[in-house]
């Protein structure tokens, strides 16, 4: 494996930062839902994304690869004064299979560990 600084991407080179992560389990499916959370995208910052190729999903790229994911939904949180400052991102997807849930894991401690990022426990 080579040392790769892990990132999340929507669009081609644009790491994205994430700002939190939650993580549920479906008590009637077992489903794994995960919800992050983006206080910026720099792909809507000065329409970059106009000048990169879209992955169409979300890449999480870390030592081990590529994992590649397709959110059930993309929310964009306007605010302020006018209702035109972007406030937050909030991307959804699923993870039904056991072994895609540990891989995500890894890439999780990854991430976490390279941003200084920590774990809470909330319910």
């Amino acid at each position: 494996m080579t040392s790769v600084t892990p990132s999340i991407e929507f669009f081609d080179g644009l790491s994205e930062e994430l700002s939190n992560v939650s993580l549920r389990r479906s008590k009637d499916t077992g489903v794994r839902n995960v919800l992050m959370i983006f206080k910026s995208l720099k792909a809507i910052e000065k329409f970059q994304s106009f000048t990169k190729r879209s992955y169409g999903d979300l890449r999480l790229i870390d030592s081990e690869g590529i994992i590649s994911v397709e959110p059930s939904s993309v929310k964009l949180i306007f605010g302020g004064d006018e209702g035109d400052e972007l406030i937050r991102v909030e991307c959804t997807f699923e993870i039904p299979r056991d072994d895609h849930w540990e891989r995500f894991m890894r890439f999780m401690h990854r991430y976490a560990e390279a941003n200084g990022m920590g774990y809470s426990d909330q319910k």
